[in-house]
């Protein structure tokens, strides 16, 4: 009571709020508690965001030759990247060899796809085993082109993911909804479905990149808002810490894909849940070096 005017503040309770009368000194405490106690939440979602290393990846897909893509090479070799990001390459697998051996080492080089098992009787496919044989230490499962073009499933996907992981390859794991799925109002549920797929079959997230493509937006010149694309990568995460941990949450690098170029890639890397890019069309050509110094 202070002035003959009781002042009171309501903590609520899941069943109902409960009105306290506090003197001026327990409010000042509380009051003082709570401002740290959001400073200190503050400080450490910046944190978590800072400690994920940006992570650029150029899907080079079924393009270019020995001549073209070394002219490529030597385009990223002799260029001026941020040192501060990663950057992996996917090659088509018949130049994994060739790629990995005249890329500079700050470059890493990643498949485009790999089969479930180490060997056997699978006419055309390639193991992570071979892979790595070539030095090469990434794959990239699940692409879009995969899901719609040549019809793998969610679950050969997931298998696919477990057994790399298991062979000690990095997965970029590609997920994201079709433009009817994204007009049906059911992008979260497909998004988090492939997810969930992927994540039962991780046991060491460190090796996984979460990579969410829109397919509306895969070569069509179209790209989601940075709003779009924040607002899915931020409902990943939130699912992630839901259904995952915590630490893998604030850990896990999601990237974005979907007609990044050099002219959209710094508002999109401008967003706080934005780890990165997967890079189509636009990673064959010098303004790649723009896309992986976006946050320079």
């Amino acid at each position: 009571m202070r002035g003959g005017v009781r002042i009171s503040v309501f903590i609520n309770t899941p069943s109902c709020p409960l009105p306290f009368a506090l003197s001026p000194q327990t409010r000042t405490v509380l009051f003082s508690g709570l401002f740290h106690f959001h400073s200190k939440v503050s400080q450490t979602k910046k944190s978590a965001n800072m400690s994920r290393k940006f992570f650029v990846g150029g899907n080079w897909k079924m393009n270019g030759d020995k001549k073209s893509l070394g002219e490529l090479i030597q385009t990223l070799n002799s260029g001026k990247v941020d040192s501060n990001v990663e950057v992996v390459c996917g090659a088509p697998s018949i130049y994994l060899d060739f790629a990995r051996s005249k890329l500079d080492a700050k470059f890493g080089v990643a498949a485009q796809n790999c089969y479930k098992v180490s060997k056997g009787a699978f006419t055309g496919e390639i193991s992570p085993a071979m892979i790595k044989d070539c030095g090469v230490n990434w794959v990239i499962l699940g692409h879009s082109e995969r899901r719609h073009v040549f019809g793998e499933s969610d679950e050969l996907i997931g298998q696919k993911t477990a057994h790399a992981l298991e062979s000690g390859l990095g997965v970029i794991a590609c997920i994201g909804e079709k433009l009817d799925e994204r007009e049906g109002g059911i992008t979260e549920k497909v998004v988090f479905a492939q997810t969930k797929v992927i994540a039962d079959n991780v046991k060491d997230w460190s090796k996984v990149v979460l990579a969410y493509e829109p397919v509306w937006a895969i070569g069509t010149g179209k790209t989601a808002s940075p709003q779009q694309a924040q607002e899915v990568h931020e409902k990943l995460r939130a699912w992630l810490k839901t259904n995952v941990s915590d630490a893998v949450a604030n850990s896990v690098r999601i990237i974005y894909g979907g007609s990044v170029t050099g002219g959209t890639c710094k508002e999109l890397a401008s967003q706080k849940d934005v780890d990165g890019f997967l890079v189509g069309g636009a990673s064959l050509k010098p303004e790649f070096i723009d896309i992986i110094n976006a946050k320079a």
